[in-house]
């Protein structure tokens, strides 16, 4: 491995904290991943951008920069990929899914707010996410309380956007996120100091549909019985869809995908056909959050859909048809974007009708929905998806956690009386 200490100092980083974080990632993904048996070929490629996501694809973006390009960060899907790829820009996830940054934070944000949120401040104050120290501009969006003032406060730190989501789909807040999409290719502009075009803005979306149809087969491929891939596997595939480049990673997810349907064929599995399924619903599961996954799967069960932002709720949008004009295909973004049904949206039927429908598409045994500890918006949302859920028979478990493992054998236990149950 290459040494990539003198880059981070560049970058501004805490290097001997940095070491801590890297050596706790390291032994955490040896102990969750490299374990596993029968794993696809294809996720060698994967392990390798794990091993290299603070070093090899740090430099790319650093090179990147010193050629005139942007790197711009985000911490959700709402904000719109193709428009920075259409500025040349590079659009990266950031470091939010470790208990490690939060202390960082105390004094400065309330303890009892999201662990995402305080994680997502804290791996700025502390100095350890390569991706923050390299980025240009940091995207955030107001999709739920606890960011919007977390926004405020980092922006004291780094330069920060922040867009307005609606919090109803009606005309009125269509009509402002289209208004936002476009302030925000005005601000991607004045960063990039480059003009978009029609045709920029076609042929990132372009990119970005193929990235997208490339995970819809590869997570397709997992509602074989057996299941051909580990629910933690595809977990890291679509973690990573946030950080490596768009033309490698589509062209890697496609020949995983490739062996996945060979797999199906073959009637290989990486569990028995008869291990129980879970669908995974809830609040998103951003590097390095693999706790409940790893919880489910060591208890006997496997994961096999995810129907959060890092998940169904990214790869199953699709940009509706435009004019080819800049101003209609802005509009068809900004549409959608709004076909992504969060948590943070009122009223919001169309989510709990989305779980019954990927539970049945992944031929799950029972749903398992998941809320990050003080996420009040998902929390109180899963009341209602349990009741449209039990409505349609269908078993289904609520927990609540962080990105500690203290709490480990208590969800063990839950989860194993769940799978027995289940499983009859």
């Amino acid at each position: 491995m290459s040494d990539y200490r003198q880059m981070w100092a560049d970058l501004g980083m805490d290097l001997d904290r940095h070491d801590q974080l890297l050596e706790i990632i390291g032994q955490a993904y040896s102990q969750v991943y490299l374990t596993q048996q029968n794993r696809p070929e294809g996720m060698k490629y994967f392990d390798f951008v794990i091993s290299e996501a603070h070093g090899l694809r740090i430099q790319e973006l650093v090179e990147h920069k010193k050629s005139g390009g942007i790197v711009v960060g985000s911490f959700c899907v709402f904000v719109p990929e193709d428009v920075i790829l259409a500025a040349g820009g590079i659009p990266v996830g950031l470091c939010a899914g470790a208990e490690f940054p939060i202390g960082d934070t105390e004094g400065i944000i309330p303890r009892n707010t999201c662990p995402l949120v305080r994680a997502s401040l804290g791996f700025k104050l502390s100095g350890v996410c390569p991706y923050i120290q390299a980025s240009n501009l940091m995207v955030g969006e107001t999709t739920c309380d606890g960011k919007k003032k977390m926004y405020e406060i980092l922006a004291e730190y780094h330069p920060t956007y922040v867009m307005e989501v609606p919090q109803k789909k009606t005309a009125a807040g269509r009509n402002l996120f289209y208004s936002e999409v476009l302030a925000f290719k005005d601000r991607v502009q004045a960063e990039a100091g480059k003009r978009i075009t029609a045709t920029d803005l076609s042929q990132a979306t372009a990119k970005l549909e193929a990235k997208k149809q490339a995970l819809r087969r590869f997570h397709a491929a997992r509602a074989a019985s057996p299941t051909p891939v580990s629910g933690r596997d595809a977990l890291l595939v679509s973690q990573i869809a946030f950080y490596d480049d768009i033309d490698r990673f589509t062209g890697k997810v496609n020949e995983l995908a490739d062996e996945l349907e060979q797999r199906k064929t073959r009637g290989e599995g990486a569990f028995p056909a008869s291990t129980p399924r879970i669908l995974f619903a809830g609040t998103p599961l951003p590097l390095p959050d693999w706790k409940i996954h790893s919880i489910v799967e060591a208890a006997g069960g496997v994961i096999v859909g995810e129907e959060s932002c890092v998940g169904s709720r990214y790869y199953s949008t699709s940009t509706p048809a435009s004019d080819g004009t800049l101003e209609g295909q802005l509009k068809a973004i900004a549409a959608r974007h709004l076909d992504t049904h969060c948590a943070c949206f009122t009223p919001n039927e169309e989510r709990a009708q989305d779980i019954i429908d990927m539970a049945r598409a992944v031929k799950a045994d029972g749903v398992m929905l998941y809320s990050l500890a003080f996420c009040q918006t998902y929390a109180a949302e899963a009341v209602k998806v349990e009741k449209a859920l039990r409505k349609e028979g269908i078993p289904t478990l609520t927990l609540e956690s962080d990105f500690s493992m203290n709490d480990a054998a208590q969800l063990a236990t839950r989860v194993g009386a769940f799978l027995e149950m289940i499983a009859g």
